[in-house]
């Protein structure tokens, strides 16, 4: 009974660590006057949200986010799988050194790349495109995409590909049937980590997009300067929930594809 009791209350002091921090921000976000000194603001407001709100660039940011961050994920897919397969179970010469280019965009400073790749995209024409943006969006997530599934491929081993592929399995039905629903954890770190690093970059969407590409943080990091702390607790909110919807519509788009899920929200 102590035992349990103890427990309880270490849970208890974890819940408050942790979300103490997100109960401050929605306080700030609409706390109109709180001043030093005082344990709770005096007056409220929603005059944060009604600034968000009332910008139609507000809008149009959360729309070219969403859309950026959702292809970067599943382009990241498309080149992570058979990376991280490959790198996970085949030994082949110069696997040491492919390595080591994999980790160098993260390693490198992103201003330094993207100044870089800039005369490449003016030359292809992409400079100033959303598709120049999700393209330069792939430099500091593919690394981590690569990382996690190798890490999830490792984790499984190659002896359900052999024992599947000696009953007349073929690739595809192996990746879907065997592999897909039992790296679902690495697919849910993987969307939820890229999305959030696509979300977050200023630096590249800026110079890549020049000022035409407005996603949200191109959007949120002036407000930074603002004296406004409730419009910038707003601001930070808007960030917080929006790779959580993000994360959502994935999970009910894993359940439907993805073999061997309980459907539990068709029910």
């Amino acid at each position: 009974m102590r035992k349990n009791r103890n427990w309880s209350i270490s849970y208890i002091i974890f819940a408050f660590i942790l979300f103490f921090p997100v109960l401050l921000l929605l306080v700030k976000s609409v706390s109109y006057a709180w001043r030093w000194g005082e344990i709770i603001p005096t007056s409220i407001s929603a005059r944060g949200f009604t600034v968000l709100l009332s910008d139609s660039r507000f809008y149009s940011a959360v729309g070219m986010t969403l859309l950026i961050g959702v292809i970067v994920i599943l382009l990241n897919l498309f080149i992570a799988v058979p990376a991280a397969r490959a790198l996970a179970f085949h030994t082949f010469r110069g696997k040491p050194l492919i390595e080591v280019v994999l980790l160098l965009p993260i390693l490198i400073p992103s201003l330094a790349v993207a100044m870089g790749i800039h005369i490449t995209m003016i030359r292809l024409g992409l400079a100033d495109q959303w598709l120049g943006v999700v393209l330069v969006h792939l430099i500091p997530t593919v690394p981590y995409s690569i990382k996690i599934l190798r890490s999830g491929f490792e984790r499984l081993g190659q002896k359900w590909e052999e024992q599947a592929s000696s009953l007349g399995g073929t690739k595809l039905a192996i990746l879907y049937k065997i592999y897909l629903p039992q790296l679902l954890p690495s697919f849910r770190s993987m969307v939820f980590l890229i999305f959030v690093i696509s979300l977050s970059q200023y630096a590249l969407t800026s110079i890549i997009g020049g000022g035409n590409v407005l996603t949200l943080a191109m959007l949120y990091f002036p407000f930074l300067s603002s004296v406004d702390e409730a419009v910038i607790a707003s601001f930070s909110i808007v960030f917080a929930l929006l790779p959580i919807c993000v994360m959502i519509g994935f999970e009910l788009v894993f359940r439907l594809v993805i073999p061997y899920q309980k459907r539990v929200f068709l029910d």
